[in-house]
């Protein structure tokens, strides 16, 4: 269990080289919003495509810790390669390599908690597995701010590659006879074969699994471009404290993440899950609103607050409803590759939609923009999303 903590705080802090800090170390290089929107929808689009393959693959693998052993030093030798190399083609060849490892890395973690603790602790464990992240995620940010203030943007991603070696050491601390295998697919003993329960194609006909991919992919879309454009206006209004003003946007929903995600954890199961996932929706669409209307970039930290609140909701509750539904199928990682692609969908989309609107209309209307879409699914949830806490489902 602590080797699943540290390994999750360290691969946080690897990363976080790869969010903001790319809008802000590619506008040092004097890329257009256009250019960086293009770079990150590639990692998008790749990340779409290997999600439901991720998956499967966590699904067959006998071992989830070599798998995500081997994701790790992939996504290392990426962000040696922006460092190097700040080109088109070497970031886009790193981008896809950090994308297609991340495909695996999510399902391998979600699998690992699922065979340590089994379904009637997972939510817990999620949320502290969401705790841990975001205390990495914090630690990262003021520790990459301070080199990429002090020494370069460039230096991010040079400490984002050492920081690939505790990453690996924490995950040693798990060992194979740990984690159950079967239960970490989402297997559950039969006494005798059950073709229906275990079918892929009764899996993704689930209708409560569909309209959940439908909004985590708006929620994405929402989502994924609104703190990369954000930092590239930062940049241009303050690029001397760029990194550090930037640092300061993910420590504090970072902080808010650490210090409520058990919480959230435990409201899952005394409230349910709709009630925490409008929360999260209505705090992302106010976020958007924020954006465009504030221009100071001090006051925009303060905003980062809601981001929280809404990283809060869905680092804990998109694994829990994913095996809410699937658990019981043995395609657990499966279900989770296919609200990633869902996930991937959306994040594609976000960066170059977003850049191209704010290059031609400005960053206000393209935030605006994306509170309207976080509204979407926020009205996706409340009019169409059942009830999937197990003895209250609707």
């Amino acid at each position: 269990m602590r080797g699943l903590d540290w390994f999750i705080f360290f691969l946080a802090d690897v990363q976080t080289g790869f969010g903001p800090f790319i809008a802000v170390y590619l506008t040092t290089q004097k890329w257009t919003q256009v250019e960086i929107g293009s770079v990150l929808s590639i990692g998008g689009v790749v990340a779409l495509i290997g999600q439901m393959p991720g998956g499967a693959i966590i699904d067959a693998a006998k071992s989830e810790r070599l798998v995500a052993a081997l994701a790790v030093i992939t996504i290392g030798c990426a962000a040696l390669a922006y460092a190097a190399w700040p080109v088109f083609a070497v970031v886009a060849v790193a981008a896809t390599l950090h994308a297609a490892a991340s495909c695996v890395l999510g399902p391998a973690i979600a699998a690992i908690s699922l065979g340590l603790v089994g379904p009637l602790a997972i939510g817990e464990r999620l949320g502290r597995n969401a705790r841990f992240a975001s205390l990495g995620n914090g630690v990262a940010a003021a520790v990459m701010g301070t080199f990429g203030y002090l020494l370069s943007s460039r230096s991010v991603f040079l400490v984002t590659f050492v920081l690939v070696i505790p990453a690996l050491l924490a995950l040693s601390r798990i060992r194979e006879r740990e984690v159950d295998v079967a239960r970490a697919h989402g297997e559950v003993p039969r006494t005798a074969p059950e073709a229906k329960s275990t079918s892929v194609l009764a899996l993704v006909r689930q209708r409560p699994l569909l309209i959940f991919a439908a909004s985590i992919m708006l929620l994405q879309l929402a989502n994924g471009a609104m703190l990369p454009l954000m930092a590239g206006v930062v940049t241009t209004r303050s690029s001397k404290w760029a990194t550090v003003l930037i640092a300061a946007c993910i420590i504090v929903p970072q902080a808010i993440v650490a210090l409520t995600s058990p919480s959230v954890g435990r409201k899952a199961q005394q409230w349910g899950r709709r009630p925490l996932l409008l929360i999260g929706f209505a705090a992302l669409a106010l976020r958007g609103v924020m954006f465009a209307s504030v221009h100071d970039p001090y006051v925009l930290v303060v905003v980062q607050v809601l981001d929280g609140i809404t990283a809060a909701v869905f680092s804990v509750m998109i694994p829990l409803i994913v095996a809410d539904i699937a658990f019981g199928s043995g395609h657990f990682n499966l279900a989770q590759g296919i609200v990633g692609t869902a996930t991937g969908i959306g994040a594609s989309l976000s960066t170059v939609l977003a850049g191209y609107i704010s290059d031609h209309l400005g960053s206000s209307v393209a935030f605006a923009g994306l509170a309207t879409i976080a509204l979407a699914g926020l009205a996706l949830i409340f009019f169409a999303m059942p009830e999937t806490t197990p003895g209250k489902r609707s």
